[in-house]
């Protein structure tokens, strides 16, 4: 009876053993990427500056919390002059709107790995709901979040005067983030 009782007591202790805070983003094991359609043809590129701030607890997942800053300037189209025109007035007007900023405002658990992130996505000036799904995979004291979302240029004036029409860059802009996590 006595091995039982330690059994259960040791069994109850499991779950508060294993329970793990991720808030320490590890950049160089994160990407934030976008794809967009010019021409009809998949275009690729990426963000190399981004910082946040993330609390996230797998067995609380209601009380998550994070902030994503995404320095507009640091884009990668794959090109110097993709990057330099991206960054100029008519796309990010880097100089007058220098970041992109994510706020969460609630994580909901749809079971297994996979949450719904809902919070607010503010660019140039413009801010917008948005609906993150995202899937987590914990690897002890560190936790990757994987997900995708699009978003529409027009919603946040990116892309304006003759590239305001969708004839040659399509609307849709797919945003695909891998954010690596450890525990403090």
């Amino acid at each position: 009876m006595k091995r039982l009782t330690l059994a259960l007591a040791f069994a109850a202790l499991i779950p508060i053993a294993n329970a793990v805070e991720y808030t320490q983003i590890q950049t160089d094991k994160s990407a934030i990427n976008f794809v967009y359609k010019q021409m009809g043809v998949a275009v690729d590129g990426k963000f190399k500056k981004f910082s946040s701030q993330l609390s996230f607890d797998p067995a609380k997942p209601t009380a998550a919390k994070a902030s994503f800053d995404v320095e507009l300037g640091s884009v990668d189209t794959g090109a110097p002059e993709g990057d330099q025109e991206v960054a100029g007035k008519a796309w990010f007007n880097t100089k007058a709107f220098p970041t992109a900023r994510f706020v969460s405002g609630t994580v909901k658990a749809l079971g297994g790995n996979k949450y719904e992130v809902a919070g607010q996505l503010s660019i140039k000036g413009k801010t917008q709901d948005v609906v993150v799904p995202a899937t987590f995979t914990a690897q002890g004291n560190t936790g990757v979040f994987d997900g995708s979302f699009i978003i529409r240029r027009a919603d946040f004036t990116i892309g304006e005067g003759s590239w305001a029409k969708f004839d040659i860059v399509a609307n849709d802009v797919q945003i695909k983030f891998r954010i690596t996590a450890s525990s403090k």
